[in-house]
């Protein structure tokens, strides 16, 4: 954000001839801006085949249902500007959303007028400068304004909110002046909600549009343009887009993104007289639904790369690739939610085998996934991935418990897959942090408890495994915190939850006794043609001393962002009671005394930060691209050699969010190659009898 005075000392280099420009800004109402993160409850006529790449996660191709426009002529011919409702012959009369559509015309054209032929620039400021008293404040946190309303269901997924920023103008009015040209300085105010740039000698509208994502209100009418930008796709919170009296003959596919789009006025341009006719009859959202729904797929992105962190690793040392996805759960993957998303590419069978796919392609050996039903573990994953040498856990969420069996099916949870021939599984745990806070005797009669963490019914799995060849062993932890914008608090307390039992644990397993008559497996080819490699002999179990020895890993959705307590509590080890995300609250001894836990964790991804190879993203949505899922590791015991890197940028400036056909969810996959660190000692752990089954949960 700019301060006002910073983005008012811009006006006049805004102005794309170079000459001074008055001040233009107007309607200082306060909108808070929304950080949508979409996913729950709220985040082709023929298509051609573009040789999409399956290492970024698109699966088999295939043909798709055509278009809603599969009669209608291209973009691309004949009508004069000015043609009206009247010049087909027999034409209906108009209907509500025409009648509209001439309203706002006239209304423009009226502008027009006061602009050209009186001499008058800046015509909606001037109308709109009665409406608009002075700058305010923010409005009272009790006023839900109609943005809100119209945005609930795209807010129910949002992992945090920014700190309120003042900002006391959303609108410009740079209509009436002759502009050739936009300079590139407009594109820098992005939070712009309402942009007129009508009544000049535009001529195209450069691809920066795009980057003003919070436009709500676009009027470049009575200009010249010819030709609208695919960029303009990117502006997925219009609502009105209005370019009467242009030379548009064509429009974008690209359009197909502006679900929330009511008016596209497109009176007076010589579009298709077909397409025309589709806009009058049935609407705006007909027409966009349509350019989305016939969009051929693009190119698929450039594969995202390995980036090595450490190269002199030695050959002894054992490496582990983990990989983390949050999948999205079929029953969220909605066109109510993802408008943007053509249907197709919502499909849960499409979606499916692009996630197979990937996780073919990257052959990690431990997969922590989260949004995982149960019908999608036992039905869609867990037989092809055992093809490909994994075995899986799985649980539901909490809410399963209380459902039929047959819905309980649909409840999504977390899943750890692992190669089966290169580990063992000594044990697996549920942590239910709802369960886990009311019953906690520090925490059992506090009222925060009851009304902020218990109706979450988040979960984490946590599963101890044994390297069949090293003897070495590893506790991995899959944790899928609460989404809820509001909740901060209640995700340290998951995290504190989580730390706390990871500890005991820990501290369990390091007496664990050794495995008896551990066997080698090799997993046959593919194709049966190669010959399996001669079998090694498995090493003894390896002792550890200290709960802390044991190399741990922390994977998963933590929807919570790097400046969070979440991020602080794993990264630092301590989060203070005086945290601001904790400070109003009472959770017993985590808010007397704080939270903390006894390893030495750090982000995979921090070799990364502030360099080149950073990830931008883990989660990428119209109202939200930050980084919300990780994978840590204990520094003592693990090193990082390499993680997946970013996805290609150029592939972005055109598709405003995901999921889409490259990317089958909207968060991407992470993933880390570790090496286990040399011990100076090992030893053979004394050998007892014990029940390896312990935990419950479903398993494959």
């Amino acid at each position: 954000m700019y301060s006002q005075n910073h983005q008012q000392s811009h006006n006049a280099r805004l102005n794309g001839a170079g000459r001074a420009m008055p001040n233009l800004l107007y309607s200082f109402q306060q909108h808070a801006q929304h950080h949508q993160h979409p996913s729950q409850n709220q985040h082709h006529q023929g298509l051609p085949d573009h040789g999409i790449s399956s290492t970024n996660g698109l699966g088999p191709r295939g043909n798709f249902p055509s278009g809603v426009l599969s009669n209608s002529t291209p973009f691309n011919t004949s009508l004069q500007n000015g043609h009206n409702a009247t010049s087909r012959a027999g034409q209906p009369p108009p209907n509500e959303m025409w009648s509209e559509q001439l309203r706002l015309h006239q209304d423009a054209e009226q502008a027009h007028r006061a602009m050209t032929d009186q001499q008058q620039p800046h015509y909606y400021a001037r109308l709109k400068a009665s409406e608009n008293k002075g700058i305010g404040g923010p409005p009272p946190a009790s006023v839900k304004t109609q943005a809100d309303n119209e945005n609930t269901l795209a807010d129910r997924r949002r992992p945090y909110d920014e700190e309120m920023k003042r900002q006391d103008w959303h609108n410009m009015d740079m209509s009436g002046q002759g502009l050739r040209n936009l300079a590139s300085e407009l594109f820098r105010y992005q939070f712009l909600n309402e942009l007129y740039i009508a009544s000049n000698k535009l001529t195209r509208l450069p691809k920066q549009i795009g980057e003003l994502r919070q436009l709500r209100h676009l009027d470049a009418s009575f200009n010249q343009i010819s030709e609208l930008p695919p960029e303009l796709g990117m502006c997925t919170y219009l609502k009105q887009l209005l370019l009467f009296n242009n030379d548009i003959r064509q429009l974008p596919y690209e359009l197909g993104s502006l679900h929330l789009l009511e008016m596209l006025g497109i009176e007076g341009n010589p579009l298709d007289d077909d397409i025309k006719h589709e806009i009058m009859q049935k609407g705006t959202k007909n027409l966009i639904n349509a350019l989305k729904e016939t969009a051929p797929i693009p190119p698929p992105p450039a594969p995202r790369q390995e980036i090595v962190v450490q190269e002199d690793v030695s050959p002894n040392l054992e490496r582990i690739k983990v990989f983390s996805w949050n999948i999205l759960c079929d029953k969220y993957a909605t066109s109510q939610t993802y408008g943007y998303t053509p249907t197709a590419a919502l499909n849960w069978a499409y979606r499916r085998d692009c996630i197979l796919e990937e996780l073919r392609e990257r052959d990690a050996d431990f997969l922590a996934l989260q949004e995982v039903s149960t019908d999608a573990f036992k039905e869609d994953l867990s037989p092809p991935l055992a093809h490909m040498d994994y075995k899986g856990v799985h649980w539901p969420k909490s809410r399963a418990k209380t459902m039929s069996e047959r819905d309980a099916q649909s409840v999504d949870g977390c899943a750890v897959f692992y190669k089966q021939s290169k580990f063992i599984l000594l044990d697996k745990q549920l942590i239910e942090f709802a369960a886990i806070a009311i019953n906690r005797p520090d925490m059992k009669n506090q009222h925060d408890v009851f009304n902020r963490v218990m109706p979450k019914d988040n979960i984490a799995v946590i599963c101890f495994f044994e390297s069949r060849l090293t003897g070495a062993r590893i506790i991995l932890v899959n944790a899928h915190l609460t989404w809820d914008v509001a909740l901060a608090d209640v995700k340290v307390i998951q995290t504190g939850i989580l730390m706390e039992h990871v500890t005991k644990l820990a501290e369990k397993y390091s007496r664990w006794p050794a495995v008896k008559d551990k066997k080698m497996i090799t997993v046959p080819p593919a194709d049966g043609s190669a010959t399996p490699p001669p079998q090694a002999e498995p090493g003894p179990s390896q002792e550890y001393r200290t709960n802390t020895e044991i190399p741990l890993l922390v994977c998963g959705d933590f929807n919570s962002t790097e400046d969070s307590s979440v991020y602080d509590l794993l990264t630092k080890g301590r989060v203070s009671p005086d945290h601001p995300e904790l400070s109003n609250y009472q959770y017993g001894s985590f808010t007397r005394d704080g939270i903390e836990h006894p390893f030495s964790l750090r982000d995979a991804y921090a070799h990364t930060k502030r360099t080149a190879d950073e990830l931008p993203f883990t989660n990428y949505t119209p109202g939200f691209t930050d980084t919300i899922d990780y994978i840590w590791y204990s520094t003592n015991s693990l090193e990082v050699v390499s993680v997946l890197g970013p996805p290609d940028a150029g592939y972005l400036t055109r598709i405003p969010a995901f999921p889409y056909w490259h990317f089958p969810a909207d968060h991407i996959q992470i993933m880390s190659e570790f090496v286990i660190k040399g011990r100076k000692e090992k030893k053979l752990l004394p050998e007892r009898e014990v029940d390896f089954g312990s935990g419950g949960g479903s398993s494959r």
